[in-house]
C-alpha cells in the first residue's frame, strides 16, 4: 500500500503541475488553479505522511495508510470534479467536490488522531 500511495502522490503532482499550467495558458478563470493546488498540496502531505510513517512517528499500519489514502481520494475527487467542468462542462458525477472534500477534512482528523495516539504511547 505504501508504493501504491507514492505513485499516487507522485501523479497527483504531476497533474497539479499541468492543471497550473492550463490554468495559465489554457483555460484562464476556470478555477483549475484551485485543482491544482490542492493535488500539490496534497500530494506533498501524502509523502509527509509516508516518511513519518517510516520515521516511527505514526504507526505505518494503524491510521496513517488510511488517511493518506483518503487525502489522495478525496483531492482526486475535489480536483478531478473541477477539472471535469472546464474541460467537459459537466461534473464527474453530483456532489463529486463536496465529497472529496469531504474526505479531505475526515482524513486530516485521521492525522491527528494518529498524532495524537502516536503521543500518548
Amino acid at each position: 500500500m505504501i508504493l501504491t500511495l507514492m505513485i499516487c502522490a507522485g501523479l497527483m503532482g504531476a497533474a497539479g503541475v499541468a492543471l497550473l499550467a492550463a490554468s495559465a495558458h489554457a483555460a484562464p478563470g476556470a478555477t483549475l488553479d484551485t485543482a491544482g493546488q490542492v493535488l500539490l498540496f496534497h500530494a506533498a502531505a501524502v509523502l509527509a505522511l509516508l516518511g513519518l510513517a517510516g520515521q516511527g512517528w505514526f504507526s505505518a499500519r494503524a491510521l496513517t495508510p488510511f488517511a493518506a489514502a483518503g487525502l489522495v481520494i478525496g483531492a482526486s475527487l475535489f480536483a478531478g470534479d473541477i477539472a471535469a467542468r472546464a474541460f467537459l462542462g459537466h461534473r464527474l458525477f453530483p456532489m463529486a467536490a463536496p465529497a472529496g472534500g469531504v474526505i479531505m477534512i475526515l482524513s486530516w482528523l485521521m492525522v491527528a488522531v494518529a498524532g495524537v495516539v502516536a503521543a500518548l504511547r
